[in-house]
C-alpha cells in the first residue's frame, strides 16, 4: 500500500499524462486521416508511438507505480518518434497545420518527460514493500 501523499501525487501524474496524451491522440488522429499519409508513409511512425504509448498506460492506470515504470518506458520512444516526426511533417508539408503538429508533439514530450522524471522521484523515495508488490502485477511489454 502507498503512502497517502505518495499515492496523491502519483494519481496526479496519472490524471496530467492522462490529459496530456489527449493532445497527443489529436496530433495522430490529424495525421492519421490527413491525404498527406499516402505519399508519406513515414508520418505512421507518430501515429503508432502515439498509439503505443497510450495504450500502455492506459492498461497501467489501476496501478500507479506500474503506470510510472511503464511511462519511463516508453516514453524515450515517443521521443525519438517526435523527433522523427519533426522532420517528416515538414517534408510532407509546410503548412501551419503541420508546423502546429510538430510544435505540439514537442510540448508533449516535454511534459511526458517531466512527469517521468517527477515520477522516478517519488518512486525512489517509496518503501521498497510498496515498489515490490507492484513488481508482482507487472508485466513485460
Amino acid at each position: 500500500m502507498l503512502p497517502p501523499t505518495h499515492s496523491s501525487d502519483l494519481s496526479d501524474i496519472i490524471r496530467r499524462c492522462d490529459e496530456v496524451l489527449a493532445h497527443a491522440w489529436m496530433v495522430r488522429t490529424f495525421i492519421k486521416h490527413g491525404e498527406e499519409i499516402d505519399d508519406y508513409p513515414e508520418l505512421m511512425g507518430i501515429v503508432r508511438s502515439v498509439f503505443d504509448i497510450s495504450r500502455a498506460l492506459e492498461t497501467r492506470q489501476a496501478d500507479p507505480v506500474g503506470y510510472v515504470r511503464m511511462l519511463n518506458k516508453k516514453v524515450g520512444k515517443l521521443r525519438k518518434a517526435a523527433e522523427q516526426f519533426a522532420v517528416d511533417a515538414l517534408k510532407a508539408s509546410t503548412h501551419t497545420n503541420f508546423q502546429q503538429a510538430v510544435k505540439s508533439m514537442n510540448v508533449c514530450v516535454r511534459e511526458l518527460l517531466a512527469l517521468s522524471a517527477r515520477g522516478q522521484v517519488l518512486l525512489a523515495a517509496l518503501p521498497t514493500a510498496a515498489v515490490a508488490s507492484s513488481d508482482i502485477e507487472e508485466g513485460d511489454e
